[in-house]
């Protein structure tokens, strides 16, 4: 079958000017038809897990480079660094990408392919909004495309950007596990400002609601919990212990912390290696989840601040095959939403302070 991706002439890009690749001229999107899945495209070049090892994507990527002359599917390292407002080192993801990425690596910025309309941070972007930066990305939809994030991080903010490319349908999408090692490793790195990409012609796709809860969803979970009768969802809360009892500031000035009622606090980094930053063994996951009281039966929705790092949870309980895919959801909005948007009377922030 004839690509779907329209490719256009190259451009060459200085990153000093722009914070990620600039849309091509004369490339539109186009929508999806609703026939396609990710069987359309086959499985070849695809790999066997969600995540990745560093040795596979070097295996896959001399296999596959992202070359810009090739028709076939490619495999796209695509950095994803985020670091939060009040970072010590007022480090930015971009800085980071410039200092030291995988060779032919492009960068997703996550504060820009947003939904710009919302007074909350990293909301999800409507499909055309998606289908316009993946396009100045030089994604095909055809394209496996392997997440990653900052080498100071190991894992971050990669799970949201794997988990948005999944909300909008992308057939092959994975989270290298992780940088840090592909580094410590002895893997190829290049740093810079310029490079070329070519742009091409991603297809608007449709938004999976399914994986999506709103503030709505989670207000009825949080009114009716220890009711009887009530279904029993679990909302996860990735943020520190410090943060969600309350005694610990956020990190966006003027914002309280607390938890929403009968959350459980699993911090992001309680499902990785500490020395090394990558996700811990399946069976060390589930050993996580069951010592938090998640009941596997129940549905889920993982939240943190922004709905950054709650996909750090999802990916873990991925990871785990723990909860039914289907009872799985991320809370966009997350705290930052419900922190704004919930009256002092209705009791649903909680505090241990």
């Amino acid at each position: 079958m004839a690509s779907i991706a329209a490719l256009c002439p190259a451009m060459r890009l200085s990153l000093s000017q722009h914070s990620s690749q600039q849309l091509c001229r004369g490339a539109t999107a186009r929508s999806l038809p609703r026939h396609l899945t990710a069987a359309t495209f086959g499985t070849r070049r695809s790999f066997s897990s969600y995540l990745v090892t560093p040795q596979e994507l070097a295996d896959a990527l001399k296999k596959s480079p992202p070359s810009p002359i090739s028709s076939e599917p490619r495999v796209i390292p695509l950095c994803a660094s985020w670091f939060l407002p009040n970072d010590p080192q007022n480090r930015t993801g971009l800085q980071v990408f410039r200092e030291k990425r995988i060779p032919k690596a492009r960068f997703f910025d996550l504060d820009k392919v947003i939904d710009k309309r919302s007074p909350y941070p990293h909301m999800l972007p409507n499909p055309k909004h998606f289908a316009e930066a993946m396009s100045e990305l030089g994604i095909r939809h055809e394209d496996t495309v392997v997440v990653y994030d900052s080498h100071e991080l190991g894992i971050f903010s990669a799970p949201r950007v794997g988990w948005t490319m999944k909300v909008f349908g992308h057939p092959k999408v994975h989270i290298l596990n992780n940088f840090m090692l592909w580094v410590e490793q002895g893997f190829p790195t290049e740093a810079g400002n310029v490079w070329t990409v070519e742009c091409g012609t991603y297809p608007i796709p449709h938004m999976d609601e399914n994986k999506v809860a709103d503030f709505d969803e989670v207000r009825e979970v949080a009114q009716d919990y220890n009711k009887e009768g009530a279904e029993g969802v679990q909302i996860l809360d990735a943020r520190s212990h410090g943060r969600w009892s309350g005694k610990d500031p956020e990190p966006r000035p003027g914002l309280p912390s607390g938890h929403v009622p009968g959350s459980i606090n699993i911090p992001f980094d309680a499902v990785l290696d500490p020395a090394t930053k990558a996700f811990l063994p399946a069976d060390k996951l589930k050993e996580l989840f069951v010592s938090k009281g998640v009941d596997p039966e129940k549905p889920i929705i993982s939240s943190c601040g922004t709905g950054v790092t709650a996909c750090v949870l999802e990916t873990a309980l991925s990871e785990a095959q723990y909860g039914l895919p289907e009872g799985r959801k991320v809370y966009d909005g997350s705290w930052t939403e419900w922190a704004q948007r919930v009256k002092a009377s209705d009791s649903l922030i909680q505090s241990e302070a």
